[in-house]
């Protein structure tokens, strides 16, 4: 069987057992605080877990796309060294929302299983949860006595409560759980070492393969568990080892998951794969295993940066390359290659990627060139690190900086140390990592209290599209500190508030507690409740509730939302239709919009665009708002994003139905004439293959026009209002680049009698003619040129020229190549070590001349002294 028709059986299975067949939702989180992203199937379905949503059907199946990248067997830089763990996987799920528990769990696993995939049962063992003292949790008496009803007790393994008690986190549903291994070692073995020994041992023959989770208990902040009021199940079952088993492979890079993206990389680097432990070989399995997290996450909206979710992938990507840059010998862009493989191999089950295949070509072949640049750099460190270093070793903070700076994995470094016949200090190398983890810690650390609930009503209401005042109840509140400040979280039992979603900012505004009035500073979305941020605490938290949103604030907000809308769609008829929204941000006082283009807006495109919006807005075009089935609204040509999780019903956002139509949950105005002007502010690059333009619209529009022409006035009077003010300020232009032109040549001709007084005041020392000097000159060319000048004219010199320049010192040092050569004096080495912690700055440049700035110009003379002292040690 192959691994598409292995997906299809298990959710064919499960649709007979009355199951509804799910989409997986996006890889990349957007409204849930405590994960980036999606790492288990139960993500989506968290809401109903927490009682925050009632679920549409109370049985699901689904295939889910994850990603690990940390905790238990997840070390990213272990991912492609052994055969069964990966960045990005496929999770397969069934669900049941307080309906079946765990006897029918637990017999449809074991049906599946045993007669549809055909495991023979003797490779199967089972692990139930023992109990757990401590917590006073019992042993899963029920999960082990519906066990035995399908297999022998002798394989029913009872399990602690790290392997079979599963949590959603420090606090929130948990509950025991039943896991499926399976043993496919050759029955010689088998017979040597019994099956029931290995189970959860790290053993890469005898896996889980099917994880049972019965959701029953709530954890609270003290770590004391309550009941939950309805129990659920909660199943996944990795689809790269259920395919390896099925298809009777060692390892899950052997099934056709993934060979055909190894035939590929075959093909494309002349190497060819041979599944063993060699580092050619890992980095086929890096390979293969990263370019399905880069992808697809790309594809689902979020793109590499040195920040948050982007810092992982572009993580993920450096480490991909470095393993084909150090061992397939590629040194130019691989990845973007492979990334049509994917897009056809999972059209089928995940469309978007083959739907921005291009956009995801382009960005990942951005980031790989960027990288081998940086890569390349790194290399040169270490090389020169490697020469001047006075023992073999390379210490931990070296090996820290090349982590940091260049991407440089400790193997990497360990490698290159090693084929020089160095060592590594990987211990101080952990100790510079573990300062930079506490350091991050520390500033991100949270301290979320539990929910004081003072009303057990399931979730809050929005009616925020119809009033912005509302008459409500405190449902429920909790304290949270982050960097020592405290602030408080408020939910209602209806809220006008809209909270943070679609690009869109959260209201603002204020909560009256009888005569109390409370500052809500922010509205977020947290697994589907409405979040109010609040600067204290009622008195009486108990008070009927009055809440008001910033009714100003809001319409600036809707203005610039539905200007977003006309923007999008101005776009795609002006630059094409493969311009897609990639991020946005929508608030009071502009909008923020990315999408994808592969070339600079010109001059000329953003006037058309804005033209088209300004049209639209002049046609006062009515704003029509619908709700209808996600399949209606796709027919009637709506635009989804790519990367969001939409409902069975879609809101639809419709600006002539001819010109844009959105599924979309923002505030939006009546008609767009209500916009009154929109005005470009900017446009540029953000990333490969994505341009970001800001815009405004309404009074923030009026605003920025009259402010540019109140400048251009301004222009014109310090030009004395002349009748042709371009042509006035051409010339004033072209005066200025003849004036500097002049200003060259009078600096030049300084340096040159400069240059000349100096020539004979060179002085011996050691052999060497050293010629130290503080100078006056105009800026550091002109230490530059006169460096150039000296250094054809004196013989074996050192020459060292330094100036106070506008109030900071500036240092020019050359060395004859000569000395660089006999000597192994280095120009960068001298300023590091000697002159830039004299002057308090920094500086670099070849090894026969190199440049400094500073702080300090009092300490000219004693830089000076330095390098004279240097001289007089050789």
């Amino acid at each position: 069987m192959t691994a598409s028709e292995i997906r299809q059986q298990f959710l064919d299975f499960f649709a007979s057992k009355g199951h509804q067949i799910v989409p997986s939702a996006p890889i990349v989180i957007k409204n849930d605080p405590t994960l980036m992203f999606t790492n288990a199937g139960m993500n989506q379905f968290k809401d109903y877990f927490l009682g925050n949503k009632v679920p549409a059907h109370t049985r699901v199946v689904d295939t889910q796309k994850c990603l690990r990248v940390s905790g238990k067997h997840n070390d990213l830089e272990e991912v492609g060294i052994d055969t069964y763990h990966h960045t990005m996987f496929e999770m397969l799920g069934n669900w049941s929302f307080g309906d079946y528990f765990k006897k029918d769990a637990i017999a449809w696993s074991w049906e599946l299983l045993t007669a549809v995939y055909k495991i023979p049962k003797d490779k199967l063992y089972v692990t139930v949860f023992e109990g757990d003292a401590s917590e006073n949790l019992p042993k899963d008496e029920e999960a082990y006595n519906f066990w035995k009803q399908h297999i022998g007790e002798d394989r029913i393994l009872l399990g602690n409560k790290k392997d079979n008690f599963w949590e959603m986190g420090d606090t929130g549903p948990c509950g025991p759980c039943s896991e499926i291994h399976v043993d496919c070692r050759p029955e010689a073995e088998k017979k040597l070492v019994p099956g029931h020994t290995l189970v959860n041992a790290d053993h890469p023959q005898v896996i889980e393969i099917w994880n049972n989770v019965f959701m029953q208990f709530n954890r609270l902040k003290d770590r004391s568990l309550e009941p939950l009021p309805a129990k659920h199940v909660d199943t996944g079952m990795g689809l790269e080892r259920l395919v390896r088993v099925l298809q009777e492979k060692t390892s899950n890079y052997d099934t056709d998951l993934f060979m055909g993206t190894i035939h590929t990389t075959e093909s494309l680097t002349g190497k060819k794969y041979a599944g063993t432990d060699d580092k050619k070989d890992v980095a086929f399995r890096v390979i293969a295993d990263h370019i399905r997290a880069i992808s697809f996450t790309i594809a689902d909206g979020q793109l590499p940066s040195n920040t948050g979710a982007g810092y992982v992938i572009r993580r993920i990507l450096r480490r991909a390359v470095r393993y084909y840059f150090s061992f397939l010998e590629v040194k130019k862009p691989l990845l973007h290659d492979l990334v049509p493989v994917l897009a056809a191999q999972f059209s089928h089950v995940f469309p978007e990627l083959q739907q921005q295949m291009d956009f995801v070509k382009k960005v990942v072949f951005e980031e790989e060139n960027n990288f081998l640049r940086t890569l390349d750099s790194g290399i040169r460190r270490i090389e020169d690190f490697i020469q001047h270093a006075p023992t073999k070793a390379i210490d931990g903070k070296t090996a820290f900086e090349l982590y940091d700076t260049y991407g440089f994995p400790y193997d990497l470094t360990s490698l290159i140390a090693a084929e020089n016949n160095f060592s590594v200090d990987k211990k101080g190398f952990e100790a510079a990592m573990k300062q930079q983890k506490d350091r991050s810690r520390a500033a991100t650390e949270l301290d979320t209290g539990d929910w004081i609930v003072l009303d057990e009503t399931p979730s809050s209401i929005f009616i925020g599209y119809e009033q912005l005042e509302g008459t409500t109840k405190l449902l429920k509140y909790r304290t949270v500190k982050a960097k020592g400040k405290e602030q408080f979280q408020l939910v209602l039992g209806q809220t006008p508030f809209y909270a943070e979603s679609g690009g869109q900012v959260g209201d603002t505004g204020t909560l009256h507690f009888g005569g109390e009035v409370i500052t809500v500073t922010d509205t977020k979305k947290e697994n589907n409740l409405t979040i109010h941020f609040a600067d204290k605490l009622p008195a009486d938290p108990t008070a009927p509730v009055k809440a008001a949103v910033a009714k100003d604030k809001r319409s600036d907000i809707a203005r610039h939302h539905s200007a977003t809308h006309l923007l999008h769609a101005a776009l795609r008829q002006v630059l094409g239709t493969h311009v897609a929204q990639k991020g946005s941000l929508v608030n009071a006082d502009n909008l923020r919009f990315d999408f994808s283009h592969f070339a600079k807006v010109t001059d000329e495109e953003m006037a058309q665009v804005e033209t088209i919006v300004n049209e639209k807005i002049r046609q006062n075009i009515p704003v029509v708002i619908r709700e209808l089935p996600k399949e209606e609204a796709l027919q009637l040509g709506a635009m989804a994003l790519f990367g969001e999780k939409y409902g069975d019903v879609v809101r639809v956002v419709i600006m002539d139905p001819n010109y844009s139509v959105e599924l979309c949950g923002g505030t939006h105005i009546g008609a767009t004439g209500e916009l009154g002007q929109f005005k470009f502010v900017s446009e540029g690059a953000v990333a490969a293959g994505v341009r970001r333009i800001e815009a405004v619209t309404g009074n923030k529009a009026e605003a920025f026009v009259n402010e540019q022409l109140q400048q251009l006035k301004d222009i014109k009077a310090a030009l004395k209002n002349p009748k042709e003010l371009v042509k006035a300020i051409e010339t004033l232009v072209l005066e200025k680049s003849s004036l500097e032109k002049q200003l060259e040549a009078l600096e030049l001709e300084k340096v040159r009698q400069l240059a000349t007084s100096l020539r004979d005041q060179a002085q011996d020392i050691n052999g060497v003619n050293f010629l130290g000097k503080i100078v006056t000159v105009g800026n550091a060319e002109g230490l530059k040129q006169l460096s150039f000048q000296l250094k054809n004219e004196i013989p074996n010199h050192v020459l060292l020229f330094v100036a106070n320049i506008g109030g900071k010192a500036s240092v020019a040092l050359t060395i004859d190549e000569k000395l660089v050569a006999e000597k192994g004096w280095e120009a960068p080495k001298i300023i590091k070590e000697k002159i830039a912690p004299l002057i308090k700055g920094g500086g670099g440049g070849q090894k026969s001349f190199a440049t400094a700035g500073g702080q300090e110009t009092d300490k000219l003379e004693q830089v000076i002294a330095a390098v004279k002292s240097l001289l007089n040690q050789d």
